[in-house]
Parts: structure tokens; C-alpha cells; sequence
């Protein structure tokens, strides 16, 4: 049995960087706990012009009026006394890109609690959204569990689960787990507010998958695989790092296209074809059958369906989808 705790309202400080905690902290903002500080990354350069741009969650919180850090290192002992001194109970942590060490970790009275985007112990990583689609999971959700020093592996106190739609991009995910998070993470400040401390249910190990970090080069797509495959692939990979492929005769000149959504389909009467193969209705062969493409972007113009893609003259009988991938 856990320490008893009496007061329903919670001091917390806040640990994130992307996107994806945003709904979270904003929900912290206005509910009856208290945010005494948010630490996030540094500003770092981004976009074609290489041009610093500070953190989703440093701008978020300045627009709701919250002492804000931006540190490089979260465990140096200036940054850890100064959480100390902020005197809040427990940290919440969310797509913060830092790894916790020991010293930071005793620094607060009821530890730190991370919101993962999956149902832990599968896809333990930076990109469980991604590769959660990619696999072809059939669900997935959130997961708060307790911060210990191996990463997304402590105790888990809660998770919440919901299907993954047909044809749903990650992109598309992102936000609807971001929604569901916020309700985790609600949940979970309940626990603490009980009887007891929660210790959390230890993960099952037998069950770890792992959901690496992607890179720019993940995002080409070989048509040499199976149909159902190469479409998780690509409605996983959009918005980011993108679905990529080079279009057009073969030995002809190419041009390069994302693939923003697609579907694997079963078309025995249209037999089989080269990997590649472009029928003009919108299907491309794949190793064992044919893949829809719903939505794809030329690299200068917006999202088009297949059939807006085609009008533009962007394609003609006989060409190709090929990789160019590294």
C-alpha cells in the first residue's frame, strides 16, 4: 500500500516537445491541476531556409501563459534543481525527445509518467504511430506508464485502445490518439488523487516489438512486395517521412510522386503484371495482386485523387511506379 494522498488537485511539471502532447497540455492548462513548468527541446533550424524554429509545445505554452524552458539537457543539475525548487508532485512526460536519468527521475515526490502512442509493450520507440500501420495492426491506442531507465519498458498504470480505420493515414492517427491521450492522461491523475500511489502492472517482455525512428530514405516504396503490405506501408508513412515514387515510361523520364493513401484489393480477372505495372483505373501491381491508389501528389501541387491525377495528364498507358530508394 502506497502513501495516501488527500488533495485532488495536482502540481505537475511537463515534459514534451511534439505535436502530439499539445491537446494534453492544453487540457492541463484549464483543469484543476496546476502546470508550474514546461521544459521542452531548443529551438533547433528546419525547413529549406534552415531557419531556427522553437518546439509545437514552446509556442503552445507561451500562448497559455506557462513558464517555459528550453534546455538541450534535461538531467544537468541546474535544470533538475530547478524542477526541485518549482516544488510540483509528479511529471508528465510526452513526446519530449530526452532520456531521463537517475537523479531526474528521484527528483519529484511521485516520480514521472509518460504517454506512449501505442499499447505497450508493442512498438516501444520514436514512431509507434508509423509502424503501428505499417504492420498492419488492426488496433492500437495510448499507454501511461511509470518513467524508469529503460526506455517505454516501466510499469504500465493505463492504456486505452481503439481500432486503426481502413485507409487510415498515421497522420490521421496522430490526431485521434493525441484526442485519446488526453483522456489517459486525465485517468491516470485520478489514480494518483486516490487512496494510493498506483505501482503499475510490469510489461510483458515476450511481447516488446519495436517502432524505430524513421528517416527520409524509409519513405520509398518497392512495389516488389506484397499488395497489402506496400499499402500499410504507404498510408503509415503520410504525412512524414512520405510515401515516394518515381512515374513514367520505362526508360523514359521519371517523375517523382507521393503515394498518400492506398489499398490493397483482390482483382483476379486483371491477372498479374510486373511489379510497377500502372493500370490507368488507379491500381498498380504488386508481388501477389494489385494496389489502389486513393491519393497521391505530385511534388509540386497539392493532394489528388487518382482519377484528378490522371485528367492532369500526369499519366499515360504503359508507365511505371519504380523505386529509387538507396
Amino acid at each position: 500500500m502506497g502513501a495516501v494522498i488527500s488533495d485532488r488537485s495536482m502540481r505537475l511539471v511537463f515534459l514534451a516537445s511534439g505535436v502530439f502532447a499539445g491537446p494534453t497540455l492544453s487540457w492541463l492548462a484549464q483543469s484543476r491541476h496546476e502546470v508550474a513548468l514546461v521544459i521542452t527541446q531548443p529551438a533547433r533550424p528546419s525547413g529549406r531556409g534552415r531557419r531556427l524554429a522553437r518546439t509545437h509545445v514552446a509556442d503552445l505554452a507561451d500562448t497559455l501563459g506557462v513558464e517555459t524552458w528550453e534546455v538541450a539537457d534535461v538531467n544537468e543539475p541546474e535544470v533538475i534543481a530547478g524542477i526541485r525548487d518549482r516544488e510540483a508532485r509528479l511529471g508528465v512526460v510526452i513526446a519530449f525527445g530526452q532520456k531521463l536519468g537517475p537523479s531526474l527521475l528521484e527528483s519529484l515526490p511521485l516520480g514521472f509518467i509518460n504517454l506512449h502512442a501505442s499499447l505497450l509493450p508493442k512498438f516501444r520507440g520514436a514512431a509507434p504511430i508509423n509502424w503501428a500501420i505499417v504492420r498492419g495492426e488492426e488496433q492500437t491506442g495510448c499507454t501511461i506508464f511509470r518513467v524508469g531507465q529503460r526506455m517505454d519498458a516501466g510499469p504500465i498504470l493505463l492504456s486505452r485502445s481503439t481500432p486503426i480505420e481502413p485507409q487510415e493515414t498515421a497522420g490521421e492517427l496522430h490526431d485521434r490518439l493525441s484526442a485519446i491521450g488526453v483522456e489517459a492522461v486525465r485517468e491516470t491523475l485520478d489514480l494518483f488523487a486516490g487512496e494510493a500511489i498506483p505501482p503499475g502492472a510490469l510489461q510483458d517482455e515476450s511481447q516488446v516489438t519495436k517502432a524505430p525512428k524513421l528517416k527520409k530514405s524509409d519513405g520509398w516504396i518497392d512495389f516488389d512486395q506484397p499488395a497489402r503490405e506496400v499499402a500499410n506501408r504507404i498510408c503509415g508513412l503520410t504525412p512524414w517521412p512520405g510515401a515516394t515514387a518515381l512515374q513514367g515510361p520505362p526508360g523514359g523520364p521519371q517523375q517523382k510522386v507521393l503515394i498518400t493513401r492506398a489499398r490493397a484489393v483482390e482483382l483476379s480477372a486483371m491477372g498479374s503484371a510486373p511489379p510497377g505495372t500502372i493500370d490507368i483505373r488507379g491500381y498498380v501491381a504488386a508481388r501477389d495482386g494489385w494496389v489502389h491508389i486513393l491519393e497521391i501528389k505530385p511534388t509540386s501541387g497539392r493532394r489528388l485523387t487518382w482519377d484528378e491525377y490522371v485528367n492532369g495528364r500526369h499519366v499515360a498507358e504503359g508507365d511505371r511506379f519504380s523505386s529509387a530508394q538507396p
